[in-house]
Order: C-alpha cells, then structure tokens, then sequence
C-alpha cells in the first residue's frame, strides 16, 4: 500500500511540476514582447507576482480554511531572499545576451541542486548523476565561452547566477519540508521594491505593459506556485529537471516571434545540455521503475 501512495505522490508532482515548468518557459518571450527598461520590467513584473502571492493567502487562509503562510519560518525567508536575488539576475540576464545563453545555461539548475542537496543534505547523487553533471560543465563552457567572445559574458554569468540561486531555493524547500507554494510570489515584493528606487527620473517606460502584466499575474504565479509545491513530492534534482522545458521551448517562442536565431556554439553546448538532462531523466526513469517491480515483487 506505501508503495502505491509512494507512485501515487511521486505522479502528482510530476504533473504540478511539469504545469510550472512549461508556464515558465513563456516568461522570457512575455518580457521581451514588453519592450521595456529593464528595471521598470522588473518593478511591473514584482508587483503583480506580489498582488496575486495576496489575494492567494487571502483566498487559502480565509475563504477555503488551510493554513498556508506567505513565508513559513526562517526557512522560508531564507529561499525568499534567493527568490528575490534570482529576480535581479534574471532580469539582466535577459537584458544583456541572447534568450538561448539564458535558457540553456539555466538547464544546471538541477545540477546546482543536485550538488547543494549533495552538500547541505547529505543527499549524495548517483554516479549517473555527477557524469550528467561534468558533461552539462562542458555545454555550460561552449556557451559562456561564446559569450566571451561575442561580448555577451555579463549575461551568461547572470544566467549562471540565477540557475545557482534557483538550485539553492529548491534545496531550502526540500531540506524544510514545510509549503514554500507562495514563497517564490510574497517575496516577490523585496525587488520590486529595489527596482522602483532604481527607476530612472522619467519613470515607467514599458512600451507594452499588458504582457508584462500578464507574465506577472498569470503565467509566473502559476510556474512559481507549481515549482515551489514539487519538492514536496520529488527530489531536488527532479524539480531541478522540469527547468528543462524553458530551457527547450523560451528559444523556439522566441526564435517564431523575433526571429532570433542562436549562434552555432550555443546551440551546440544548448543541445550537449538537453541531451544529457534527456539521458539523465530516462535513466531515473528505469531506475524508478525497476525499484517499484521489485517491491512488487517482495
């Protein structure tokens, strides 16, 4: 019986993940498509994840009866401050090299914490795991490298930056085991903030502000609500893992509305990443599946 709501646990976070994933990867196609300065961007964005992180904890705590905190504990307030600084590095990111550097460097999420639940945890990943994760060293090294090139090596290091934070965030809610579902949104609120003392004297200047807003009160509580709740039934670098459909989707949106194609080395180091991430989630899968017959068969 502990096996079948163990498979039964293990199905519904795939799925809630799989939702957060692909609703993140529509994030970086919606900001571009605002065609705004990068902190009146951010301002926009955080204080709509931030109305809606309200009325959540409104609807949850008063009209449906669960008790749900916006931020529970220390813990909380620790993977909200990542959250927060993640907004700032993904930002920049976006702003200062190409939308395939930002998503396929954004793919070591799950390396990033694979590696921290490995260190903070005692979590120790598989042999399989740690080759997956010299070989996505080496794309993550073709990419920057073409960034150094190409003049892009801000961008990529933000990029990297918020794949690590990101891998920091999903490690606190893993190790805490508390629900971080409205963390990634309440702490919304500690950029905006930043962002509109850093907004120039001229103020907003988003040319279209209704994608900006509708990144910020649709599509991005949705990814972060589902994303934050996936620890709770899967591992850190499983949750790392679904980062994996940004990775693959931001640049197909972005290639059909801008036209943005990637540079050969991107694409190469992207495709080096996606393939051991592909190789990596199917061993799990085997893996998985090959514990759950030989329970069966016990």
């Amino acid at each position: 019986m502990s096996h079948a709501i163990d498979a039964e646990h293990h199905r519904r976070g795939l799925a809630i993940t799989g939702l957060g994933g692909l609703a993140l990867s529509f994030d970086i196609p919606l900001l571009r498509s605002g065609d705004g300065e990068v902190w009146s961007v951010l301002a926009l964005r955080s204080l709509c994840t931030f109305a809606v992180a309200l009325v959540a904890w409104v609807v949850l705590n008063r009209l449906m009866g669960k008790k749900i905190a916006l931020i529970p504990g220390k813990a909380g307030l620790a993977a909200g401050l990542l959250y927060g600084i993640n907004s700032f590095t993904f930002l920049l990111a976006v702003f200062n090299t190409s939308t395939a550097n930002v998503a396929f460097i954004l793919a070591f999420t799950s390396m990033f914490a694979a590696l921290m639940s490995w260190i903070f945890l005692k979590e120790r990943p598989s042999n399989a795991t740690l080759v997956t994760m010299a070989i996505m060293i080496f794309g993550v090294g073709l990419i920057v490298h073409d960034g150094l090139e190409s003049g892009n090596f801000f961008g990529d290091a933000m990029a990297a930056s918020t794949a690590f934070l990101l891998g920091g965030a999903i490690t606190i809610g893993r190790a805490s085991g508390k629900d971080m579902s409205l963390v990634p949104l309440a702490t919304a609120i500690f950029p905006a903030i930043a962002a509109l003392a850093l907004l120039s004297p001229a103020g907003f200047s988003v040319a279209h502000p209704e994608w900006i807003m509708f990144d910020g009160l649709i599509m991005l509580p949705i990814a972060f609500f589902c994303l934050a709740t996936g620890p709770r039934y899967l591992s850190a670098p499983e949750v790392g893992m679904f980062y994996l459909l940004e990775t693959i989707l931001a640049p197909i949106w972005v290639w059909m509305v801008f036209a943005e194609v990637p540079t050969s080395q991107a694409l190469l180091g992207g495709t080096i990443l996606i393939l051991a991430l592909i190789g990596h989630s199917l061993w799990q899968m085997r893996r998985k599946s090959a514990r759950t017959v030989a329970a069966a068969a016990q």
